[in-house]
């Protein structure tokens, strides 16, 4: 490039243009161009903040902000300058300079989209959620060609989807491309559990805008839910690449490698992250999740409470204390949570949190009959979004037990993937399943995994449920699958859960209790694997799935009938399997585990074919990630109290003892 040249102006502006569009692509060339720039122009303003975008794209902020800060002074009013200043301030830990320039930008310019955008991200991280969403929603009424999609917004901020449903297919039914609304449909498929349905709508939105950094962000969430941790971690790569000190995407990256088990990694993004914006109480707490998983926990307390101390009213924080199950709540504690319980309105997963956390505090205190009431309260709250029916369950059953009898797997001998390597554990929540497990990954030729989605994952993949078809093929098309289809399945099932796996280890678990409806499909695809059920007795299992507020699924414990049925229709497949598949299925009933620990784990590692290992019996010493409610517990040895806790609630559990039935109250000797 040539000063001289008389089309100096000309060149000046196309290498100007040149950089811009490397900034996205290559940022490190980026800077090396506008270097080059600034060697003929040194003047040249937008060659500086081009090179400044470019060193914060590099992960070099601090470089960014000593190009922009001798700049400020001219350029303090210019909305696109002190965004771009702002996302430096954001990118060092310095939120609050980054607020108060985004403010700035959106007061000298009201329709400064990008601003917005920026502002929705900073308020998010330091904690103003309110603020946040309406930066965001500011945002979105500034991009959208279509008014009407804002007031779908509002509906589905005001918990009517359906209806906000039906304003987006409108839209779109006009304008097919707009990626907005392909963006907003997708999100409602998500907030209505059509995860699936969504991802798809997405990957269009991307392929039709691949610069759409929040549908993007929305489609990585949307992967991890569906158990696809590394295209989520490509994805989220995407985002970072772009916006590499954007706390949220860094703590989005961090949820999803705690999925895969990198948690040392996901610390490290969580320290860095609270370290630049300590305020932010949703990281904390996701940072104490992840310090319970490895077992650090008096740092997860801590960060707990200091979740609380951000935000009092985040019920999560205060039941993630009462779920390390040995953590005693003060009179304080129990004051807070009281005042911020409320009598109606309220956030609704606040408001479950806060009760299922109440009723924790109180039944350690022995107050049993306040207890129940909160428990209840938590339940009837979970329960409102989160619908159970039970006949489908009854007929789920009664499709297994009619299409994989006895002859089913006769004809079928010799199928399926012969590799042993998977030994899964299955039953009710709260079963004991996670000590097993820990039992079971304390052996040198075991290790232990999760609760893995992959079996769910094939049966749901088989079964094409749709709208049109709401009950699916499965499991009545497994009667037409070939050897080779049966074996394909086995092979793919050993690798999608190969990303859980270290090498060396020949036998790993999969923890995942709902599979025991699919113990034909495990057996027919993997007939070498081991099965084992984790029973409990049935007034004890199900009340402390009662207590429990799980993160995801199980939905059938939101109700003492619900439950109990639930339970009835287990033992009722189980019965079948162990009809038509005599042996297969080892069975641990947690009583016996907790009266004769050595020989219920000797006879456990002996259907397994391991050698009997001492480290077994001394598995609380094992060091291990875990990520179930019992995390803490299995790192204790086994205690005796926890099986008959239940009687001091026996007086409310009338509902229950009826919805198990006759023959489950005879098995048990359950009296009404």
């Amino acid at each position: 490039m040539s000063k001289s040249n008389n089309n100096g102006t000309g060149d000046l502006q196309t290498a100007l243009d040149n950089a811009v569009g490397l900034l996205a692509h290559d940022p490190r060339l980026a800077a090396e161009q506008a270097q080059e720039i600034l060697k003929i122009y040194p003047g040249i303003t937008k060659a500086k903040r081009i090179m400044a975008s470019a060193f914060r794209l590099q992960g070099m902020p601090h470089k960014g902000l000593e190009i922009l800060q001798p700049l400020y002074a001219e350029y303090r009013d210019s909305p696109d300058f002190l965004r771009e200043i702002a996302q430096c301030y954001g990118a060092v830990g310095n939120g609050e300079k980054a607020i108060s320039h985004l403010r700035r930008a959106v007061s000298l310019d009201p329709g400064h989209a990008p601003s917005w955008l920026s502002l929705g991200h900073q308020l998010s991280v330091a904690g103003d959620i309110e603020g946040s969403q309406q930066a965001f929603e500011k945002q979105f009424e500034l991009s959208t060609r279509h008014p009407e999609l804002l007031d779908a917004m509002k509906l589905m901020r005001d918990g009517k989807p359906a209806k906000a449903e039906r304003i987006v297919r409108e839209v779109l039914k006009a304008f097919p491309t707009d990626v907005t609304a392909i963006r907003m449909l997708a999100d409602i498929g998500y907030k209505l559990g059509h995860l699936k349905d969504a991802s798809l709508l997405l990957e269009r939105c991307l392929e039709l805008a691949p610069d759409f950094h929040a549908a993007r962000h929305s489609y990585a969430m949307i992967l991890m839910r569906l158990q696809r941790p590394e295209p989520a971690l490509v994805e989220t790569a995407r985002l970072l690449a772009q916006e590499p000190n954007n706390p949220n995407f860094l703590t989005l990256k961090a949820s999803i490698l705690v999925r895969i088990g990198e948690h040392e990694e996901a610390l490290q993004i969580y320290e860095k992250v609270l370290k630049d914006y300590p305020n932010q109480a949703r990281a904390q707490m996701s940072y104490g999740h992840t310090l319970k998983t490895v077992g650090r926990l008096e740092d997860a307390i801590a960060a707990y409470r200091k979740c609380i101390s951000l935000s009092p009213e985040v019920g999560e924080a205060y039941w993630s204390l009462a779920n390390l199950k040995f953590f005693d709540f003060s009179d304080a504690d129990i004051a807070s949570m009281r005042e911020q319980v409320t009598a109606e309105g309220g956030d609704a997963d606040d408001q479950a949190h806060l009760a299922f956390a109440l009723g924790k505090a109180l039944e350690d205190r022995g107050e049993f009959d306040e207890s129940f009431k909160f428990y209840r309260r938590g339940n009837a709250i979970r329960r409102i979004e989160h619908r159970h029916n039970p006949q489908v369950n009854v007929l789920e059953a009664v499709r297994q037990v009619r299409t994989l009898d006895k002859a089913f797997f006769e004809q079928r001998k010799g199928w399926g993937c012969e590799a042993p390597d998977p030994i899964f554990i299955v039953g009710l929540p709260r079963a004991g399943s996670t000590l097993l497990e820990q039992i079971l990954a304390s052996h040198s030729q075991v290790e232990g995994t999760s609760e893995l989605q992959d079996i769910i994952g094939i049966s749901r993949k088989l079964g094409g449920k749709s709208r049109k078809d709401p009950s699916g093929k499965y499991p009545e098309n497994l009667v037409d699958l070939t050897p080779k289809q049966v074996r394909e399945l086995g092979e793919g099932y050993l690798e999608s859960t190969r990303i859980q796996r270290s090498e060396g280890t020949p036998f790993f678990i999969d923890k995942m209790p709902n599979n025991f409806r699919h113990i034909g499909l495990i057996h027919l695809i993997l007939p070498n694997s081991r099965i084992i059920d984790a029973r409990r007795h049935p007034m004890g299992g199900c009340f402390s799935g009662f207590k429990q507020l799980f993160a995801h699924g199980q939905r059938f414990t939101y109700s003492l009938e619900d439950i109990g049925k639930y339970y009835r229709d287990y033992v009722r497949l189980m019965d079948h399997w162990d009809a038509v598949l005599p042996g297969r299925v080892h069975r641990v009933q947690y009583e016996e585990m907790v009266a004769d620990t050595e020989a219920q784990i000797r006879a456990l590692l002996e259907y397994c074919g391991l050698e009997f290992e001492e480290q077994c019996l001394r598995f609380y010493e094992t060091e291990r990630a875990v990520r179930t409610p019992s995390s803490e517990q299995v790192r204790r040895p086994i205690y005796s109290e926890g099986t008959e806790q239940w009687r001091n609630f026996e007086a409310h559990l009338g509902p229950l003892k009826e919805a198990l039935g006759e023959e489950i109250r005879q098995r048990y000797s359950i009296e009404l």
